[in-house]
Parts: structure tokens; C-alpha cells; sequence
């Protein structure tokens, strides 16, 4: 296919003359209200008013849009395709508008016309494309791509609906359908041309050839069509605006009309239905058999449709396959993707008929893999007969890999059967494959997201793999981008930051920096603080309007949001609150610094652990904050269904940020890059990127505490035993024993104790073990917090300082050690 034949999609259609540009926003936005709503000012809700103006804006991005892509296929640029089963996008209206520079001048014409553009952004509901820090990463990332003016692409799936909705009722999560495209999406556009067949089920057939080699045919299958939506990514005040595609499962075959005739009219759509579950819903309930085939059914379906649009794109210039790698490059976000390394093989083996070594050399050379996590379970591994089951000739294809790989590593490393079982793809009982360990065989980079994680990845999950392929595990610690989590979510503080140092902060984040020379000017510190209330105020009301629970502004706002698992501890902070709660009883009159503390998170429907500590918080919230001893000295909080937008409020109005996993098991988080972004003070272990962060902002400006990652194993290995933590610390005991005899919670008995006797004889996270140290660090915050000055000084130590952890950085990172791709400015024809 040449370059005059490119597809439609990425071409564009429109003259000069008819650039969007050239009418106001007001006019559009006037327009789109007319023609596509068919409202008018009176009838028009804010909802209408929302829609409308997105749809204007839309307009602004789709002429660079298709530039930008034209421009990638005239330059035949090597491409970088980014694959991740979430994206945790967000309200896109706000973040478009600062990319586009086109905020102020928006907010003035509609205030012209009687409109509060904050007000409108308040309909946009977030994005149901992800769950946690996986997904944000990867919303983050798209905005750094576009912003840096790379080539780049987001795959990912478009699902109808989220995670789920989360309510509490009676203290309990209880989970609702998130129906986020319920009343439409202004920002995504069907591809109506881009439709992809995926297969499932079947049976392989193998053919001799005449040469004696074979061939393979996987027949019978059960199809399904992958419909591409594209949803438009701008980059900072430039001319990029990159991709992402988001696939929707549609039948096959609509409707089955020989069922209807015989009047089975259920079965005449019933393939309909079944087919397009695979995009109904984020992370389907795994713990059931059904649960399970949905989700590698999904991973399947989008990468299946995404190597098909891939390999389209690149036959536009190519008529073979060697330049390929060269010429692509594809990151696996996670091990939810890798089921794309056997499906390339698949293809150009059996569709492109090249030789096994040959496939294997192009497909080894093309994928890069992010690994995200060093909690066992969460390494994630399939069963065989499932896998099976719902790709038969994919399996025979990770046979072969794993028998090649084998091969080699006796050849070449050892002899050892251990070894050899732990390197495996397949286990050694024959019944699962590991996707991590396909994905280390299968790419050409491995990269984890934090020092600490990379150092865990190489020495001691997968040492043996850092031997055989030295130099491929690297570290790429994660980012945040500023555009969205200082510039949007922040307008006080940002403000001031450039008043200061003016804007560049918000391209090139190490230019905070310049912020120390300030620290020491009074009203400079005076203007952080003003900020910071001003923030505050804005999440206090929603508190007290959404909650009903009255909140002193002068507290401490301690805050720990991110999704619920023991790993991270919320019971840790759960135990020094009561605490907290006991010495206020003791001592009605006691001087401690006033704290609301804030939880927000979701806890994965079948997990009962976790939702059973959200119902603690709850039961401890009501006690605590209908005590009148306590007063207005605490507060607890449980901010319900928590997502993009709501962490957008929450964040900035932040003193304390709450980061206390247990050292060894958190890859990175970025959530503690966010809160320091936005000046707040860090209480954490040695975890993750703390670490970095401890580095780059200074001992004395952070709040550690705990065992590290080595004490932690040594603790373990020695024989750990909760209890004599328990029966040696008369406070702890108190607690525990608090819970275990339903103080918190009169009306359900015995509710709460499996969490104390699990604490009692396992605690896997070793809460006991740093309960001391938690405490004694929080009265040490206490301390810091009552001296005003001293914390405004640390509160700008830590934004001044933060500049690293910019995912600019870390997708430059990506570009020179991985990609090995450049910019590509974008010209502007208009001009």
C-alpha cells in the first residue's frame, strides 16, 4: 500500500480555508448546541452545556490531529505503541484546554455569556478506562508522549462500563454499575472503517508441506469484530496531537434469523451478547471459572485487534517484514498484554509465513515490557487448560518458545533442574503459564519502576533471567505529568509558581527549583499558605455538603487514597487513629495538632479482607466523630467512590500524605509524587519511589519510618511472631483488643475479629512489627505541624525539589533507552 493509498482514517480531508480555528469558540459552541443537541439557551442544561463545549473543543484538536498523523506517515517515522489493559484518563475538558492554551480565553467568552466554565466541567464524568495507579501512569504517560512530540499510541479497550460505583451503606462498600457512557462521550470518535476480526476457540490443523516443513490452520473458531474509537491526545502548546485507540467488541453476525424464524428468539441474539460482554465491564470478577475466560478473552481481544492495526499502518510503506522492529516498537504496560508476543508469532508464522527463527528474531526485537509489581500473586499466570481451551494455537506456540528457551539456557547457563523450573514459562506441574516470564523471553527490554523495585526485579525475583540476559532489566521510575496534577488540579498554587519563576515549570519541571531562593521571604510563604487554605476550603465543603460532617480548617489534612490492599496498609493507619482516639480520652484537654484524616479507594469486589477494613473505618469514623471529647481535635473521613477528579480535590487541599506500605512490595506508586507535587509532607516506609523521593527532597524535609525491604526478609526468614508485639506494647493492645471486643461496632459482634487474628498469628505486612515506629513518627509530624513556619519551609522543600519525577523524565527515559525513537515537531500548514 503506498503513501497515496494511506488509510482514510489517518489522512486529512479539509482545506486551509476550512481550519476550525477560524470561528470563536463561542460560535461553535453556540453551534454544537444548536445542530448536535438541538437545544437553545433556554432548554439547555448544564449537562448540554458541558457536551456542547467539548464538542467545540474538539473541533480546535482535529485539525492537528490529522496533521500530526499525516506528518508520522510522509516522515515514515518509527512509531512506539503502547498497550495497557487501563487508562485512568479523567475529566479531559480541563486538561485540553491547558494544553491547548486555550483555557482563559474559554472561561472569558463563556462568562460573557452567562456561563462558569468550572461549573461545566463539573458534568464531565471520569472515564471508565481503569482502576489505579496503572491506569493513571498510563494517562500520564499519553500526555508526556504528546507534549514531547513523539510518534506514540495508546491501545487500550473501550469499556461500557467501569470498575464499578462504589456506595457505603451501613459502613460496607457495596459496588453499582459505573455506566460512564451512559449519556454519551464527546471525545471519542467511531472508526466505522477500522474493524478487525479476533478468533476464539477452534482447533488447530496441521499441514505438511511439499518441502516438509507445516503449516498451521486454527479453524472453527468463534469470531469476534474489534471496532476501533479514537480519542484524541494534545500535547502541551505545540502542534502534536497523538492517539489513543480504544476497541469495542461487536458480533460477528448481528442476529442469527434461522433461530428467529423457528421463534427461539433469545438464541437469535444471543451471540450478539455474548460477543460484546468482552467490553462490557473493566476487570470482571475472576474468582469463577466464567470470570476467568472473560479476562483472557479481553487481553486476547485487544491485543489481537491492535497488532492487526499495527501491522496495517506499517504495510503502508513496507512489503516485508525487515525493517519491522526498526521501524516499531511496542510497550507491554503489565503482563496483560503479553499475550501479544505469542499472537505477532502467531501471525507471522501462519499469516506471513515466515520461518520460526525469523518471527522469533522480528518479534523478540519489537516488544518492551513494564513490569509493575513484586507481590507473588500478582504476577499473573494462566491456566493451561484454559488457555487452551480459548487459544489452542497459542498455546502451541508458548510450548514451542519455552522447549527453544530451555534449549538455550542448558546450552548456555545451566543444568539445573530447579533452575530451569523457576525460569519456565510453563510450571513445573505442567498446569499454568507465567506471562511474566513470556514477556522477559519475549522482549528485547524489561524495565521496572522505582530503584528499589528494579533492585528487587534483578536480585531477587528474577535473578537468574538478569544473568542469562544481562543488561536487558533496567529501572525507569515512574511520573506524574504537571500539566494535569499541578497546572489543572491546582490553579492557587500554580499561580503563585509562576509569578515567581513564570511558566516553564510547566514544560521542564526541574525549574521549581528556582523556587528555594524564595523560601526565606515571608510573603512568599504567606501567599503557599493562602493557597493551601483556599484548597482546603474547597474540599471542606464538599466534606461537609456530601458527608454532613463538619471539619475545622486549621486541621491537618492526612490523607491516604489509593485502591485498598493489605500490601498497603490502610489498617496500619487505622491503629495509630485509635490510638490517637484513646490518648484524646484519656486526656480530653490534650495539645495535639488537629487532624481530619481522609481515606478514598476501592476494594476489588471479592477481596473481604479489604472491604472489611473499609467497614472498620467507617464504624471507627462514626465513634471518633460523634465523641464530644474529641471534638474538633479528629476527624475521620471515608471519601466514597474515588476516582481521577475527586484526587484532583483532595490532593492539593493535602497537608499529610499518607505512603506506608510495607517495604519491598510497593513498585513505585505515584500518588506520593502527586501529594509532594502539591506540598504536601510525606509520611512513608522505604518503599517504592519514597526512596527517590527521600533523595531528591532531602532526609529532614520527609517522614520515614519502619523496617526496609532487607529487614523485612531477615524478620521473615528469622520467623516473624506478631503476637510479641502485641503482648510487649500495652498501647497496640489496647487497640486490638478495642476492635476484637466490638468496640467500634456494638451492633454486629465478632465482626471485626478475623482481622486481629490474622494480625496475631501471620501479619503478612508486618503492621505489628512497625506500629511503633508509625506512632512515634506521627507524633513527630504532630510536632512539625503546630510550628507554621517550619512546615510552609518543608511544604516548598518538597514542590522545589520534586522536579524529577516528571513522567516528561521518565518517557524521555523511555524514548533514549528503550524506544529509540525521536521527536517529530509537527508543522503548522495554516501559517
Amino acid at each position: 500500500m503506498s503513501k497515496r493509498n494511506k488509510p482514510a482514517s489517518d489522512s486529512i480531508f479539509f482545506t486551509d480555508k476550512e481550519d476550525p480555528r477560524t470561528y470563536s469558540l463561542t460560535n461553535q459552541f453556540a453551534e454544537h448546541m444548536e445542530f448536535e443537541l438541538v437545544k437553545d439557551k433556554i432548554t439547555a442544561t448544564g449537562d448540554d452545556a458541558y457536551f456542547s463545549l467539548s464538542l467545540a473543543v474538539r473541533d480546535r484538536l482535529v485539525r492537528k490531529w490529522l496533521r500530526t498523523q499525516n506528518q508520522y506517515y510522509d516522515q515514515d517515522v518509527k512509531r512506539v505503541y503502547y498497550l495497557s489493559l487501563e487508562y485512568l484518563m479523567g475529566r479531559l475538558l480541563g486538561n485540553a484546554l491547558i494544553n491547548m492554551d486555550l483555557y482563559d480565553e474559554c472561561y472569558d467568552l463563556l462568562k460573557k455569556d452567562g456561563y462558569s466554565l468550572e461549573e461545566i466541567r463539573d458534568f464531565e464524568r471520569d472515564m471508565g478506562l481503569g482502576n489505579g495507579g496503572l491506569g493513571r501512569l498510563a494517562a500520564c504517560y499519553l500526555d508526556s508522549m504528546a507534549t514531547l512530540e513523539l510518534p506514540a499510541f495508546g491501545y487500550g479497550i473501550r469499556y461500557e462500563y467501569g470498575i464499578f460505583e462504589q456506595e457505603i451503606e451501613n459502613g460496607y462498600q457495596v459496588e453499582y454499575a459505573d455506566s460512564w457512557l451512559s449519556g454519551g462521550n464527546p471525545w471519542d470518535i467511531m472508526r466505522r472503517e477500522l474493524s478487525f476480526r479476533v478468533k476464539f476457540y477452534g482447533r488447530v490443523v496441521r499441514n505438511e508441506n511439499p518441502d516438509g516443513t507445516f503449516s498451521f490452520d486454527w479453524i472453527d473458531t468463534e469470531d469476534v469484530e474489534a471496532l476501533a474509537y479514537d480519542v484524541p491526545i494534545p500535547g502541551y502548546k505545540n502542534n502534536t496531537v497523538n492517539n489513543l485507540r480504544l476497541w469495542c467488541a461487536k458480533a460477528s453476525k448481528e442476529f442469527n434469523f434461522k433461530d428467529f424464524n423457528v421463534g427461539n428468539y433469545v438464541a437469535a441474539v444471543a451471540n450478539k451478547n455474548e460477543s460484546e460482554t468482552i467490553s462490557k465491564v473493566l476487570y470482571p470478577n475472576d474468582s469463577y471459572v466464567e470470570g476467568k475466560f472473560l479476562r483472557l478473552k479481553q487481553q486476547y481481544f485487544f491485543v489481537a485487534a491492535t497488532l492487526q492495526d499495527i501491522i496495517r499502518k506499517y504495510k503502508v510503506d513496507n512489503d516485508t517484514f525487515e525493517n519491522f522492529h526498526k521501524k516499531t516498537a511496542i510497550q507491554l504496560n503489565d503482563t496483560h498484554p503479553v499475550i501479544a508476543i505469542p499472537e505477532l508469532m502467531r501471525i507471522l508464522i501462519d499469516e506471513e509465513h515466515l520461518p520460526w527463527k525469523k518471527a522469533w528474531d522480528v518479534t523478540s526485537k519489537t516488544f518492551a515490557y513494564t513490569n509493575h509489581t513484586v507481590v507473588p500473586e500478582a504476577l499473573e499466570v494462566w491456566s493451561v487448560q484454559l488457555f487452551n481451551e480459548l487459544l489452542p494455537r497459542h498455546l502451541q506456540i508458548v510450548y514451542e518458545i519455552n522447549k527453544r528457551f530451555l534449549a538455550s539456557v542448558r546450552k548456555n547457563y545451566t543444568t539445573d533442574e530447579k533452575i530451569l523450573s523457576d525460569l519456565s514459562i510453563i510450571t513445573s506441574d505442567g498446569g499454568n503459564v507465567r506471562m511474566a516470564n513470556l514477556a522477559i523471553v519475549g522482549s528485547f527490554a524489561v524495565n521496572g519502576v522505582a530503584a528499589l523495585h528494579t533492585k528487587i526485579l534483578k536480585e531477587r525475583i528474577f535473578p537468574h533471567f538478569d544473568k542469562i540476559f544481562p543488561g536487558k532489566i533496567i529501572n525507569v521510575t515512574n511520573g506524574i505529568t504537571p500539566r494535569r496534577w499541578l497546572k489543572t488540579a491546582n490553579p492557587f498554587l500554580s499561580k503563585i509558581i509562576s509569578e515567581k519563576i513564570g511558566n516553564g515549570w510547566i514544560r521542564n519541571l526541574d525549574e521549581l527549583k528556582k523556587l528555594e531562593q524564595f523560601i526565606d521571604d515571608k510573603q512568599f510563604r504567606e501567599n503557599w499558605r493562602s493557597a493551601k487554605w483556599l484548597n482546603k476550603r474547597l474540599l471542606i465543603d464538599y466534606i461537609e455538603n456530601e458527608h454532613n460532617i463538619k471539619i475545622n480548617p486549621d486541621s491537618m489534612i492526612d490523607v491516604q487514597i489509593k485502591r485498598f490492599h493489605e500490601y498497603k496498609r490502610q489498617l496500619l493507619n487505622v491503629l495509630y487513629l485509635i490510638t490517637l482516639y484513646n490518648r484524646i480520652k484519656e486526656n480530653p484537654k490534650i495539645d495535639i495538632a488537629p487532624r481530619t484524616v481522609i481515606f478514598g479507594g476501592k476494594a476489588a469486589p471479592a477481596y473481604f479482607a479489604a472491604k472489611l477494613i473499609i467497614k472498620l473505618i467507617n464504624s471507627v469514623a462514626d465513634k471518633i466523630n460523634n465523641d464530644n471529647d474529641v471534638g474538633d481535635k479528629l476527624k475521620v473521613v471515608f471519601l466514597k467512590n474515588y476516582s481521577v477528579s475527586l484526587a484532583e480535590l483532595i490532593i492539593p487541599a493535602s497537608d499529610l500524605s499518607q505512603q506506608i506500605s510495607v517495604a519491598g512490595l510497593e513498585a513505585s506508586g505515584t500518588g506520593n509524587m502527586k501529594f509532594a507535587l502539591n506540598g504536601a509532607l510525606t509520611i512513608g516506609t522505604m518503599d517504592g519511589a519514597n526512596i527517590e523521593i527521600r533523595e531528591e527532597v532531602g532526609a529532614e524535609n520527609i517522614f520515614i519510618f519502619g523496617l526496609v525491604a532487607d529487614e523485612v526478609v531477615k524478620l521473615k526468614q528469622a520467623g516473624y511472631q506478631p503476637r510479641k508485639y502485641y503482648e510487649t506494647n500495652p498501647s497496640l493492645k489496647q487497640v486490638l483488643d478495642q476492635i476484637t471486643s466490638d468496640h467500634f461496632n456494638k451492633s454486629e459482634p465478632g465482626i471485626f475479629k478475623s482481622l486481629v487474628d490474622e494480625l496475631l498469628s501471620h501479619d503478612n505486612y508486618f503492621l505489628l512489627a512497625d506500629y511503633q515506629s508509625y506512632v512515634d513518627k506521627q507524633d513527630q509530624v504532630s510536632e512539625v505541624y503546630k510550628d507554621v513556619e517550619s512546615w510552609t519551609k518543608i511544604s516548598i522543600y518538597n514542590v522545589a525539589r520534586i522536579g524529577k519525577f516528571s513522567s516528561d523524565r521518565s518517557v524521555k527515559e523511555y524514548a533514549e533507552k528503550i524506544w529509540k525513537v525521536s521527536s517529530v515537531p509537527i508543522k503548522d500548514t495554516t501559517k
